[in-house]
């Protein structure tokens, strides 16, 4: 066995841009599946789930049977308000969220066409 001072050390020069991007492709992504991004439809879907504000818009609807149109308009419009108000931050939160996957996301230092450089972790690619 050869002791590690007298080894001699050949440079790396990694992978091709070319065959690291062929393998990507091959692949995949080295990362894990997302969950599935919520659309500012499927927030208002969830809104309107919601048992508080369905109770709103039936007492709206009971309002404007009864023949009282003005309680009914008031009612209605404060309860698309909130809607709004929610489906507008909720998209919100989702972007800043997506921003800080982005931010936090593995960095990785590799060789390629005998450079180093640092890319995405979801772009690694195992080297044979």
């Amino acid at each position: 066995m050869v002791p590690q001072s007298e080894r001699i050390q050949e440079p790396l020069c990694g992978l091709s841009e070319a065959a690291a991007q062929a393998r990507l492709k091959a692949e995949g992504s080295n990362e894990l599946p997302e969950p599935d991004r919520r659309t500012p439809l499927r927030i208002a879907a969830e809104v309107l789930r919601e048992p508080m504000l369905m109770l709103l818009l039936v007492g709206g609807i009971v309002y404007l049977a009864l023949g009282d149109l003005k309680e009914a308009i008031i009612l209605v419009a404060f309860a698309t308000m909130s809607i709004v108000i929610t489906v507008v931050q909720e998209t919100r939160t989702e972007r800043v969220l997506d921003a800080l996957r982005d931010l936090t996301s593995p960095r990785a230092l590799v060789i390629r066409d005998g450079e180093r450089k640092r890319i995405a972790g979801r772009d690694v690619v195992v080297a044979t």
